[in-house]
This record gives structure tokens, sequence and C-alpha cells, in this order.
């Protein structure tokens, strides 16, 4: 098997004897000497885990989402007919609910749309965008990593019922008909 180290990117052929019957190998790279931890069994469709996240996959070239950044400059904007809402149902910030109100919302730690007290989460965690009926959750190079399936994403596409991991908190995705109010 061959595995990149998480820092340098330098490439390393791990012996398959002494792969057999493990999930995951941890190594230190002979270049950089810092340590990888890789995923050895995977579905074919699996999201490959590196621990820590690599240094190169951290640089300029990976998706940030900038303050300030006007939402029709990336054409956002929230489905017409429907609500979305967001609902803690594990963690620090558990029972609490956020209606979603714009195309982007921002999750972390301080200073963010959504604010969750949890030492785990960065300060700007992730983000929500939503273009119509697309709901996308976006790692914004935080620290300890957006879960979505049990893997570490960047980026993933969520739907109703779609559930998400930031520190400790699970987040709920609903998206729901908006109810027509009778005058």
């Amino acid at each position: 098997m061959t595995a990149a180290c998480s820092s340098c990117g330098a490439q390393h052929s791990l012996p398959a004897a002494q792969l057999v019957g493990r999930s995951r190998v941890h190594f230190r790279c002979s270049k950089c000497g810092k340590s990888t931890i890789v995923e050895i069994t995977q579905r074919p469709d699996a999201t490959q885990v590196l621990s820590p996240l690599p240094d190169f996959a951290r640089s300029a070239g990976a998706p940030r989402l900038a303050r300030g950044r006007g939402d029709e400059e990336v054409g956002l904007r929230l489905p017409a007919g429907k609500s979305i809402a967001l609902s803690v149902i594990a963690g620090s910030a558990c029972g609490m609910e956020y209606s979603v109100q714009k195309p982007r919302i921002v999750i972390g730690r301080a200073d963010a749309d959504i604010v969750i007290n949890d030492t785990a989460i960065s300060r700007w965690h992730c983000a929500i965008e939503i273009k119509d009926d697309f709901i996308r959750l976006r790692d914004l190079e935080s620290t300890n990593g957006t879960y979505f399936a049990d893997e570490r994403v960047r980026v993933a596409e969520l739907k109703h019922l779609s559930e998400f991991c930031i520190g400790a908190s699970i987040v709920l995705v609903r998206v729901t008909p908006k109810l027509a109010i009778p005058r």
C-alpha cells in the first residue's frame, strides 16, 4: 500500500504483510519526521481519512469562506416555498433549533451566525451553503474536522434529515414546506 505523509505529502510504501487485519496504520515520515494515521480498510466509495489533516490540503487551494462576500456573487439563494432548520440533537447546545434565514450560515465557537459553545469546535468551523434545493456542508479548515456519515469531510451534500457532527455536537437538517398563512 502507498500512503502520503499528512505534513509534506511524501509517498511511503507500507508493507502489506504488516497491514493484515488492521483498519488503520500509524507511520512516521522518513522525510519530515511527522506522524500520520491512514485508514486501510475502506469501501470503494469511502473518503480516505488522514489525521491530522494534511498541510498540503490546508494550503491556499483549500476552500475558504470569505466573510462579507455577497451571496449574489456565488449564486446562493434559499429555496422557494421551503423552510430549512438546523437542530442540535447532541452536545452542549442540545435542544437548540435555528431557522435558516440566509443562504450562507457559518457555524462556530465565536463570531459566527450560529454559535455553539464547545472547545472542540473552531471559531469558524463549518458553513451551510444553500442554492435552491441543494444544501452544501463545507468545512472551513477546522482543527477537529467536520464529520458526515462517520467520515471527515471537506464538503458534503445534505438533504432533509441529514446529520453531521462538529466537536461533540450532532446537527440535524430539516427541510419542510413553508406553511401559507391564510388572510
